[in-house]
């Protein structure tokens, strides 16, 4: 409806109804139910429970005369389209280009027309995402810092990497999963962790210098691990920052970041990529198991075999030695019974000539002594004169007169008394 000039001419507004009217226009041009859309470029951006941006023309940030749309997103719609955002791995920062739709609306107690944000087009951030991605990547691998050609992949891996160093947030769930893995593998794994946080803004230098912390240590790998998460989450390990400290890194670096299908430009600068926490720890003590099969193991494996086979070989010799010595023992021992009974033989037929002899020579002088036997010379009249007390009478001096004496004679005694001496001549 067009208003002609003299029906307005005498028309006193007060700032209050002008802006009611300003915003019944701004509310039936751009109503509620029609969000609009608008593509502009990041050029400052706040969040606080609310998110505030300022949107100018893409190409024109630092054109200090370009227009600037103040659009904000309401944390009852803001909660819900950042994790959206979030869970791509978008992060809304200046510089980046961005299709928002919502509907314009003017702020009274400060005379500013805004924009409300009602949604935020998430293809046209991944595919700006995707290829500022893609323009790193491409000129990292011409930097030699990612790809096959990778500075950290051309370095080798020590043949027992038991000095490990650990780029980790402490107390995660990725943590454990690697730590689990190297504590019960049964090797002495040293660990020197230097904790990060794993996501944020803050992440990517801490990160970067953690790297380069541990690697002046003079560690056997770098293990720089990260569980799963958005790729919100992820995102600090597609940092430029990450990527050559990784390249600048005189240590191996082994990631575990993510899940499965989780590809991040860290993985792509370093030596070694499991696809999860769990998995590197799993690669890192096979690694060890491996060289301890090869060296440790099989090479008892063969001592034991060689020792066991040696062992055999001897007892195989003892147990013939056993047998020749049991023959050659029972052999000696029939000769030696031979022997024995030989000259148990002898022995005997010599002692039966011995008693023989013995016999006839007791015999002799049973005979000899025979002829010196008192009784014979008693029974040729011959005496034995002794005193009462039994002492043989020698001589005349042995006795005195009126001494009694006992006479023994052949066939008996008889008594006598010394009335008188004698003595013969010599």
């Amino acid at each position: 409806m067009t208003v002609a000039a003299d029906e307005t001419a005498d028309v006193v507004l007060e700032v209050g109804q002008f802006y009611d009217k300003v915003t019944e226009i701004l509310e039936r041009t751009f109503p509620k139910s029609a969000p609009v859309t608008i593509r502009g470029e990041i050029a400052k951006v706040y969040e606080k429970s609310h998110l505030y941006l300022d949107i100018v023309d893409a190409g024109s940030a630092n054109d200090a005369r370009r227009p600037v749309l103040n659009a904000h997103c309401w944390v009852s719609k803001w909660t819900a389209l950042k994790r959206e955002l979030n869970e791509q791995g978008i992060v809304l920062r200046p510089g980046t280009v961005v299709s928002i739709s919502g509907y314009a609306d003017l702020y009274a107690p400060q005379g500013k027309v805004g924009f409300t944000v009602v949604s935020i087009s998430v293809q046209d951030l991944l595919g700006d995402m995707a290829k500022r991605r893609q323009e790193l990547i491409t000129r990292l691998t011409a930097e030699g810092v990612i790809g096959d050609e990778a500075r950290n992949k051309s370095l080798a891996t020590p043949l027992v990497p038991l000095r490990v160093g650990l780029v980790a947030s402490e107390g995660t769930e990725g943590y454990a999963d690697f730590t689990g893995q190297l504590l019960s593998s049964g090797f002495s794994f040293r660990i020197s962790l230097v904790k990060t946080l794993v996501q944020g803004e803050d992440a990517p230098p801490q990160i970067a210098a953690a790297i380069a912390a541990l690697d002046r240590e003079g560690l056997d790998v770098i293990c720089v691990v990260r569980g799963g998460g958005s790729k919100g989450d992820l995102a600090c390990f597609d940092d430029e920052r990450v990527a050559w400290a990784i390249a600048a890194a005189a240590t191996p670096i082994w990631t575990g970041i993510g899940h499965t299908g989780d590809v991040s430009i860290a993985d792509l600068a370093a030596h070694t990529v499991a696809i999860t926490p769990t998995k590197l720890g799993e690669t890192v003590v096979t690694h060890v198991a491996q060289y301890y099969e090869r060296t440790v193991r099989q090479n008892a494996q063969r001592t034991s075999a060689a020792v066991e086979a040696r062992v055999d070989q001897a007892t195989e010799f003892l147990k013939e030695r056993r047998r020749t010595m049991t023959f050659a023992v029972r052999d000696r021992l029939t000769s030696e019974e031979r022997h024995v009974r030989g000259i148990a033989q002898r022995l005997i037929g010599q002692g039966q000539r011995v008693v023989t002899s013995a016999t006839s020579g007791i015999a002799a002088k049973r005979q000899l002594l025979s002829a010196y036997d008192p009784q014979r010379r008693l029974a040729q009249g011959w005496a034995v004169v002794t005193t009462s007390s039994g002492d043989i009478v020698r001589s005349v001096d042995d006795v005195a007169e009126g001494i009694a004496l006992r006479i023994r004679v052949r066939d008996g005694q008889l008594g006598a008394t010394v009335t008188s001496k004698e003595r013969s001549e010599p």
